[in-house]
């Protein structure tokens, strides 16, 4: 059963009557996600958890499962996969879809494979890469489905490499933003790729179908997609004044309406919000309850700052912070297990943000006093939720949060 500790934090600041600064941002998306990448708070978010085709937005889950392996070292850039009469035939020349043209019979080494993703949504590629690693395409498909779960996307399924039509192709908007902050932090010289503007391949000379990369507020990642039913979607982030954005937006009519709504998306979270600091590396945020130990709780803490974004002007910083854990823990507690999460929302205008929590000091099982006492407490109060107000005498501070630079891949 989930046991929840509430902390609600409420500044002492004035309280607004009007509305926010920030607004509410409106888009003919149908689906929709902004997320800050260092704090994880949600920016904005429409439909969400809603699942659609994301067509070639799902080749970021080709390449993550690719950079995994690069990274592994099981794989190396020179490695090269054969492009079998599948992959030509479905996803490269004959197919009159986005390739990268590769010969059929032929090799083309993994470094080129990824630019042909990357640069020119190459489905062939796609398909070459699946072949290599699974053997099939189906079977990368299933690893694909499999390595989704892994990460912690519950609903995203996958049928095919490339993204091309397969009713198995579902994602969410917030599953699709979890997933391409996880390539930019987990495999950062790879995630370089994506902002390649041009890619040259035998007689060929690729420029990049991102269309946000030479955009006022440019984009350095991550795909485009276009599906009959569910229309044109992007996935694409972006960096400003040292802070990283991804927003994946979905269900626009047309290529130009997915571009400008995209540029104003972007804009409107980097003007309007500024990052805070709700509780500090190593602090204390709360207790959790545990059966049968020397003693009746162990305190928690992060082992990162914990933030949120809050509106540049607002006035009113209230703000709610939920510790929540699978309860009653059971003894022995080692100091840095992971126990629960703080989930941290602005009352004032829904952002939001989870950040793990640990445990901060060991705790060894008491005696058959205290279980049998533990025993008769807890299954009288059945896990009842706890609730503390806790007043601060300042608003959080603001921090800036830098994104690290991201290095260039060598060929």
């Amino acid at each position: 059963m989930r046991l929840a500790l509430l902390f609600l934090l409420l500044l002492l600041c004035p309280q607004s009557a009007g509305a926010q600064s920030a607004g509410t941002f409106q888009t003919s998306a149908a689906e929709a996600i902004l997320v800050d990448v260092d704090s994880g708070t949600v920016l904005f978010e429409k439909n969400a958890d809603k699942l659609f085709a994301p067509a070639s937005m799902s080749k970021i889950m080709t390449l993550e499962l690719l950079f995994k392996k690069l990274k592994a070292g099981e794989i190396s850039l020179d490695t090269e996969f054969p492009v079998s009469l599948h992959a030509w035939k479905t996803g490269g020349a004959p197919s009159r879809t986005t390739a990268m043209f590769i010969p059929l019979n032929q090799t083309a080494k993994v470094s080129d494979l990824i630019q042909g993703i990357t640069v020119q949504n190459g489905n062939d590629a796609c398909i070459a890469v699946a072949e290599g690693l699974s053997g099939s395409e189906d079977g990368f498909a299933q690893a694909m489905t499999e390595e989704a779960r892994a990460l912690g996307l519950e609903k995203s399924t996958f049928g095919n490499a490339s993204g091309l039509p397969n009713p198995a192709n579902q994602m969410t908007a917030r599953e699709l933003a979890k997933l391409s902050v996880h390539v930019i932090k987990e495999y950062p010289t790879y995630y370089s790729y994506f902002g390649q503007k041009e890619f040259k391949y035998r007689t060929h000379d690729f420029k990049n179908l991102n269309p946000l990369l030479n955009a006022a507020i440019p984009a350095d990642g991550l795909k485009i997609g276009f599906a009959e039913g569910a229309g044109y979607g992007i996935t694409a982030s972006s960096v400003k004044d040292g802070r990283r954005l991804v927003a994946v937006m979905n269900g626009f009519e047309s290529e130009r309406e997915r571009r400008e709504d995209t540029l104003k998306f972007l804009n409107w979270g980097f003007v309007n919000f500024k990052a805070f600091k709700v509780f500090a590396k190593d602090e204390t945020v709360g207790e959790a309850r545990v059966w049968g130990g020397q003693k009746w709780s162990v305190p928690l803490k992060t082992k990162s700052d914990a933030m949120i974004l809050l509106p540049v002007n607002a006035k009113d910083h209230r703000i709610k912070a939920q510790v929540v854990y699978l309860g009653p823990l059971k003894p022995p507690v080692k100091e840095g297990d992971r126990v629960g999460e703080v989930r941290i929302t602005s009352e004032a205008n829904g952002t939001s943000n989870s950040v793990p929590l640990y445990a901060a000091a060991d705790l060894e099982p008491g005696g058959m006093v205290s279980k049998g006492i533990d025993s008769v407490l807890l299954g009288v109060n059945t896990y009842v939720s706890q609730a503390v107000t806790k007043l601060l005498k300042k608003p959080p501070q603001p921090a800036a949060a830098a994104t690290p630079a991201l290095s260039k891949p060598s060929s």
